[in-house]
């Protein structure tokens, strides 16, 4: 039972440190208080499958992996303004890809662009942009059965993601939030961001934008 008790603290220590990994700009307050609208862009993606794969089978994964996670967090973010007003509204993914093909931007090529070129081009007051480090297709699910040893031997972790929000006018960064993937974490890329986000959501700048404007009124 102590070793059932003391191995559930660890874990829960582990977790608690991975809600941690938040950063907000002092600036934050200041650089943002004429945003309006954010445009979600895809989430650059580093795969490293145990399976060999082809270099363009590899681009292509990559590349869906990265528009899963953008749309994740526009579902996510959908949900969460039917339920509280945020301060912000968020470009439809599908008029910011459409913006970006019309400019000859890709998957490939947005990394070449800077974040005030982004939101000149797309017509924004801010980026939420990330990045992601996987050794499985989380798009695919993830295997959720729980195991101790997994913690010890690595095989309960799939990589980190890392979601930020850049200011258009500066290309400053303002906020960033990075997180561990492993079993506990969400059994696909949607549950993933709606875990992850419902964690975080209390240092979501925007939204304790939110809380401080409604306590003045």
């Amino acid at each position: 039972m102590k070793r059932l008790l003391f191995f559930t603290a660890l874990i829960f220590g582990v977790s608690l440190t991975a809600q941690k990994n938040i950063y907000e700009s002092p600036n934050f307050d200041e650089l943002s208080a004429d945003h309006k609208i954010l445009a979600i862009v895809p989430f650059l993606t580093n795969l490293d499958l145990n399976e060999t794969v082809s270099k363009e089978e590899q681009k292509r994964l990559e590349e869906n992996e990265g528009y899963a996670v953008q749309n994740a967090l526009e579902t996510y973010f959908s949900r969460r303004s039917k339920k509280k007003k945020l301060p912000v509204e968020f470009q439809n993914i599908k008029n910011t890809t459409a913006i970006l093909t019309q400019n000859n931007i890709t998957y490939e090529n947005i990394d070449v662009y800077t974040t005030k070129q982004l939101s000149e081009i797309l017509g924004v007051d801010g980026i939420i942009s990330g990045t992601l480090d996987l050794n499985i297709l989380l798009s695919n699910g993830v295997p959720t059965e729980f195991s101790f040893t997994d913690y010890f031997s690595g095989g309960a972790d799939y990589g980190r993601i890392g979601i930020k929000i850049s200011d258009g006018d500066t290309g400053k960064l303002l906020w960033k939030y990075e997180k561990q993937i492993n079993k506990k974490t969400g059994k696909n890329t949607t549950d993933l961001i709606d875990r992850m986000m419902k964690l975080a959501i209390r240092k979501f700048p925007y939204e304790r934008e939110r809380r401080r404007d409604r306590k003045k009124d």
